[in-house]
């Protein structure tokens, strides 16, 4: 049974209940890690699994807490003694930085395993990965740097999840939540690069998704007991507002 754990839901600043957002998608045969924060290792099993699993990492954007723990996974897998080969997705920007920023590690010194970038083209709905359990799409959202969200169609059941990740509303998102069953939105605050909860639900709405989840708010000595409440003043459906490590199932 395919499932989407969420490992991390804060907004760039975590606190102790609450890691920098990131998500794990798994499946029987592939494990797709969307984004890559913290210690992963220690995230993924914390969540019940398997981080010599993984087969695909798809980066959102360079920006810190979405990205840097994968100098740190890397490092870990190659000391663990991985074997199987590890593919990593993102836009040009964010694998040449990625691939600067590992060699400036010395990387080749503590990894032994095949590594893959793949670059993502800019383009709306662009199918990532297609497996039998489920199929990825991304499309470019509007943030600080260039930016993808992603759209995730699961076979079996039809069920269709989109997250919009760091973003302020645009029309992109609307198309890649298109019906979606589950709309997973940022709620990080209103400005250029990012969406208020009531943004969030506007963007629900026109999308006609079912369901809304709010994600990367601010934690800690900021966290809005409201987050909820603002996103249900433009969104007649059910919202969440996610911690760390909800996990959304599909058969």
């Amino acid at each position: 049974m395919p499932k989407l754990t969420l490992l991390g839901t804060s907004y760039s600043v975590p606190d102790e209940n609450h890691e920098n957002t990131h998500m794990v998608l798994a499946g029987e045969k592939h494990q797709i890690l969307i984004d890559c924060v913290s210690n992963p290792i220690v995230r993924l099993k914390i969540a019940g699994l398997k981080h010599e699993d993984l087969t695909h990492i798809l980066m959102t954007h360079f920006h810190p807490d979405h990205v840097s723990g994968v100098p740190l996974l890397l490092m870990g897998m190659g000391l663990l003694e991985r074997e199987k080969p590890l593919e990593l997705f993102g836009l040009d920007h964010v694998v040449d930085v990625m691939e600067h920023m590992l060699q400036d590690y010395r990387w080749d010194t503590w990894h032994h395993f095949q590594v893959t970038f793949h670059k993502l083209p800019e383009e709306e709905l662009y199918p990532m990965l297609e497996t039998d359990e489920f199929r990825i799409y991304t499309s470019p959202v509007k943030h600080f740097v260039p930016t993808v969200g992603v759209r995730i169609e699961f076979v079996k059941s039809g069920k269709v999840v989109a997250y919009s990740c760091d973003t302020a509303p645009t029309p992109s998102v609307v198309r890649l939540a298109k019906d979606a069953d589950v709309l997973i939105h940022e709620a990080a605050g209103v400005s250029e690069g990012h969406s208020s909860p009531e943004q969030a639900g506007e963007q629900a709405t026109k999308a006609n998704a079912k369901e809304l989840i709010l994600i990367h708010y601010p934690t800690g000595d900021f966290l809005d007991e409201n987050l909820g409440a603002r996103a249900e003043t433009t969104f007649n459906g059910p919202v969440t507002v996610a911690e760390d490590f909800l996990t959304l199932d599909y058969d």
